[in-house]
């Protein structure tokens, strides 16, 4: 065993690339690779890189370029290999391998032929695969959260995004299987369980004909998950049916994360997103009565090329009317091989940042008054880490997601990776103050 190399896997990117990393650490592991989480110390370093948009490719090529200067035998998986292949094969001589977004299943075979002295390209030209419950994982996040992938890739085509392009198609695992890996995931203590594709809500039209997610809540409502959270719910998809799996299904939390991208027609329509223009104050209406509990969170693009003004007043009211829990705005990002990149009326970045500053400025109160209403409430929360000099814990209630949302920081003692009642006693923009009450009893009752 001990001739193996070592290797380790730098992370970038989405949930989505996570859990491929995930993957490709079960397979080594399992094939009998020494894996080390320190670069240092390792033989190949397996790059998991994002190339969704312009920042994310510069974080990737600037981590590439720091592991070729430190000598080190770079395997380029994920979105940016798939994205260009050959040109960095050409340009970064320390690549001795690139492994497209539907191979990464392939990792310890590619391995072994670079072990040969070989440079090896493993890309399927359109990514079909989907890992299920008998591939191997090794799960990187904290104890308590597993993201489980319900479906990869995308069916629709919006003007600003190259995913399709990367990822593929949709491809829906059963219900059979998803629920196959909950349940395994529940056996190794998870506490809660992210549903996670590229639109959740279209989840199963592929397999089944139609679009399955209130039959897969139902299905993993008996599963001993205390959270489930789905993220990516276009709002089209939340049918009266999916609503009402969400209410019977006491584990899965009304939390919704609606990617709009923009209020204004003119502007969905030139998104390439028609589909959405004339339903988003209705269905938004429709949720929060159906729901009264929903916590809704949200993204939009600023700067979208031919944003007016006018148009962008439109989102700003937007924004004040449906009092989004939390919202993440992002300025337009041009990418080639879009539809998007072309177009005229292209706006300059200070206006596009002036936007974004504006309606984030527009949003603050809000989220903080979504924030202020936990104040003197017991909520339940999942610890998640501990600050080893205080003492703090720091953990999240069901209101707030991993990563893009806020944290809750909780005085007392509770155990890493449960879930315990804590008091709310201070609030601000992005984040919760609490105590640990003790002896409460998890209440799964909504």
């Amino acid at each position: 065993m001990g001739n193996k190399p070592t290797i380790a896997i730098s992370h970038l990117g989405c949930e989505k690339n996570r859990i491929d990393t995930e993957h490709m650490l079960g397979l080594l592991v399992q094939a009998g690779y020494n894996v080390d989480t320190n670069e240092e110390l390792a033989d190949y370093v397996i790059v998991n890189t994002c190339s969704f948009i312009e920042a994310a490719r510069t974080e990737s090529v600037r981590t590439l370029v720091e592991l070729a200067e430190a000598d080190k035998k770079i395997v380029i998986t994920g979105c940016m290999a798939q994205h260009f292949q050959e040109q960095l094969l050409d340009e970064l001589p320390e690549a001795v391998a690139v492994v497209g977004t539907g191979d990464y299943n392939k990792i310890v075979d590619v391995l072994q032929r670079v072990e040969t002295g070989k440079r090896v390209k493993q890309i399927s030209a359109n990514p079909t695969y989907i890992a299920d419950e008998t591939m191997p994982r090794y799960r990187t996040t904290s104890e308590g959260v597993a993201y489980l992938r319900v479906a990869e890739g995308c069916d629709y085509r919006c003007a600003f995004c190259i995913i399709p392009h990367l990822r593929g198609n949709q491809r829906s695992r059963t219900i059979e299987s998803i629920v196959a890996e909950a349940e395994q995931l529940a056996a190794q203590g998870v506490q809660e369980l992210i549903l996670i594709s590229q639109i959740t809500t279209n989840y199963g039209l592929d397999l089944y004909g139609k679009p399955k997610l209130a039959e897969l809540l139902r299905a993993l409502g008996k599963v001993d998950i205390p959270w489930i959270r789905m993220h990516y719910a276009y709002p089209t998809g939340l049918t009266p049916d999916v609503i009402q799996a969400i209410q019977e299904t006491p584990n899965v939390l009304p939390y919704l994360d609606l990617p709009l991208q923009h209020s204004h027609p003119e502007i969905l329509r030139a998104m390439n997103r028609p589909w959405q223009g004339h339903v988003n104050d209705a269905v938004i209406e429709r949720i929060k009565i159906a729901l009264p509990d929903a916590v809704l969170r949200t993204t939009f693009i600023v700067g979208f090329p031919g944003e007016t003004d006018q148009h962008f007043e439109h989102l700003l009211q937007f924004v004040q009317r449906h009092e989004f829990d939390h919202a993440g705005v992002f300025t337009f990002s041009p990418e080639e091989g879009t539809p998007a990149y072309s177009l005229p009326n292209q706006l300059p970045q200070d206006v596009m940042d002036a936007r974004r500053d504006g309606l984030m400025a527009d949003q603050q109160p809000i989220s903080l008054k979504k924030n202020q209403g936990d104040l003197g409430k017991v909520v339940d929360v999942l610890i998640e880490q501990e600050n080893p000099s205080t003492g703090e814990l720091i953990g999240r209630s069901a209101r707030f997601a991993p990563e893009v949302d806020g944290l809750v920081y909780v005085q007392g003692d509770a155990p890493l990776g449960t879930i315990v009642g804590v008091e709310i006693t201070d609030a601000d923009i992005y984040d919760l103050y609490g105590s640990v009450v003790p002896n409460t009893k998890l209440s799964v009752v909504r």
